[in-house]
């Protein structure tokens, strides 16, 4: 029974992180400029970030569900306004610089890591999705976060999502030295640019 639970938490944990959303392109772009280590570390602070609203799923706190309710305007603004912020720093980042700091300053893998951490955590409207996803697997009621099933399912959604973005962070990387400096400077460009797009439309209600 456990083995199920634990399944299931592997799917929602990929179908959770597969989507290209801004974390997505956040985490293509650092493996591109900074190499695999650090899309690989930002994507776990993904991963760790969908492990909390997942736990938070299905303890089903209702005081929780029901802030996120009452202040989904607000909180999608202020998600949206964190992300368009980042795109900007994307696209005005200094290439050159970001390259020779990733390969002289190790400790940067902590900044990637949280970095994407709370940036996941300024969209706290992805506690619903993990709710949605419970039930389209047929979890409606039937975990309970006091037991094991509540931890293989809260396991299986980590492993998952760990899963994608190791796999996306090593394909990219094998990609990663055909690039030339200047395709590097365009790709950086269009990230931001694509990263503060997405962050404007969440704003305005179109994701998530």
């Amino acid at each position: 029974m456990q083995l199920v639970f634990l399944i299931k938490g592997i799917l929602i944990g990929l179908m959770g992180s597969i989507p290209m959303g801004p974390i997505g392109v956040l985490c293509l772009q650092r493996t591109l400029n900074k190499g695999r280590a650090s899309g690989f570390i930002s994507g776990l602070g993904a991963a760790s970030a969908d492990t909390l609203f997942a736990s938070i799923a299905t303890l089903s706190v209702g005081f929780i569900l029901t802030f996120i309710e009452q202040q989904i305007v607000w909180l999608r603004i202020l998600g949206g306004l964190v992300i368009v912020v980042l795109g900007v720093r994307v696209f005005m980042s200094n290439l050159i610089k970001q390259i020779r700091s990733a390969q002289q300053n190790k400790s940067n893998l902590l900044e990637d890591y949280f970095s994407v951490f709370f940036l996941t955590l300024a969209n706290p409207m992805l506690v619903f999705f993990f709710i949605a996803m419970f039930a389209a697997v047929g979890l409606g009621g039937a975990v309970d976060p006091k037991n094991f099933s509540g931890i293989s399912l809260l396991v299986g959604v980590f492993a998952g999502a760990v899963l994608w973005w190791f796999i996306l962070s090593t394909l990219v990387n094998l990609f990663r030295k055909r690039f030339r400096l200047k395709q590097l400077w365009w790709i950086n460009k269009i990230t931001g640019a694509l990263i503060t797009l997405l962050g404007v439309l969440s704003m305005m209600g179109f994701l998530f």
